[in-house]
């Protein structure tokens, strides 16, 4: 089961005590994956169709809690390439999907069905908990979140532009940072920070996802930390190697071509010391002078055993040093 199939199991098992917590569930649902049919005698019928049996389960058990109404649902073959099953859980009699139209403000005063199924009214989404609730459901409906352990995404698909806009604001009122992209005909509201995708978990009630993708963000962060330490030990010990063969390299030209007899008393300490121990670091070099030197003092002789060697590499005498 992909994460974002665990998130949608557990959150179909979670039920809101508050009537009007359930109402502003249902208005979602129907609002991001719901259909009207109105027939030519103005009797209305809801389906909404999904592809979920989980998303099935919960409308289900909500218009049942909600509204003690009665629904058929039916199961078919889906006819796309992957031809998963679809599940349609619809209202047929017309007194009832009113009742649900009407408390979920997805119809007018007069009758008349809102376009593309936007609330009518804020009633439904004025409180907070509400609002959790309407997050939920739309998630349940249209939602999906990526493999945490690959990289982290949150969206939602919206049919309409108005309704993308208007999760986006119910969202942020989170302090959450929800965007939108068009994608072919619909409308994304996502996220993908991976610390406000954990927060958009907590606003659904989604803790034991929650959890579940904490574990994974701090694992991934700790390799993350491990990696970026070793990389950097490894490029600093790198250096130093690169370093160290170079200063042999270039001792090796001055012993060669003028002997260590003429250079000045400290240089030789250190040529010959360099030579002896290839592998020591400027530290180990300098404690083993006597008296020891510190870092920059060994770094500062070396310097001028490259700058000799350059010379003589270049034709000249090296008297100079």
């Amino acid at each position: 089961m992909s994460f974002s199939s665990k998130v949608k199991e557990e959150l179909s098992r979670q039920l809101s005590r508050a009537r009007h917590c359930q109402i502003a569930e249902i208005a979602a649902i129907i609002s991001l994956c719901g259909r009207i049919q109105i027939s030519e005698y103005d009797r209305f019928c809801i389906k909404i169709h999904t592809e979920n049996a989980a998303v099935a389960r919960k409308y289900f058990t909500l218009l049942q809690k909600t509204f003690n109404i009665n629904t058929d649902v039916s199961i078919r073959q889906g006819m796309g390439v992957r031809r998963n099953r679809v599940y349609t859980v619809g209202i047929r009699r017309h007194q009832d999907a009113l009742r649900v139209l009407r408390a979920a403000k997805l119809i007018g005063h007069h009758g008349e069905i809102e376009e593309n199924l936007s609330l009518a009214q804020n009633v439904v989404i004025l409180q907070n908990c509400c609002r959790r609730a309407f997050i939920r459901g739309a998630f349940l409906a249209a939602g999906s979140i990526s493999d945490p352990e690959k990289f982290y995404h949150f969206e939602i698909a919206c049919a309409a532009k108005a309704k993308a806009i208007q999760l986006q604001s119910l969202i942020s009122s989170f302090d959450l940072d929800a965007r939108i992209v068009q994608r072919k005909k619909y409308y994304v509201v996502y996220i993908k920070e991976g610390s406000q995708i954990v927060d958009i978990l907590n606003v659904m009630e989604a803790t034991v996802s929650l959890m579940e993708l904490e574990n994974i963000r701090i694992l991934k962060e700790m390799r993350g930390s491990v990696n970026r330490k070793v990389n950097c030990e490894t490029a600093n010990i790198h250096k130093t190697v690169s370093a160290a063969v170079r200063q042999v390299e270039d001792i090796i030209t001055i012993r060669d071509k003028i002997g260590f007899d003429g250079l000045p008393e400290n240089l030789k300490e250190i040529a010959r010391l360099r030579l002896e121990r290839p592998e020591a670091t400027l530290k180990e070099l300098g404690e083993a002078l006597d008296p020891p030197v510190g870092k920059s003092g060994v770094n500062h002789r070396l310097r001028k055993l490259g700058s000799l060697a350059e010379k003589l590499r270049d034709g000249g005498s090296g008297t100079e040093a």
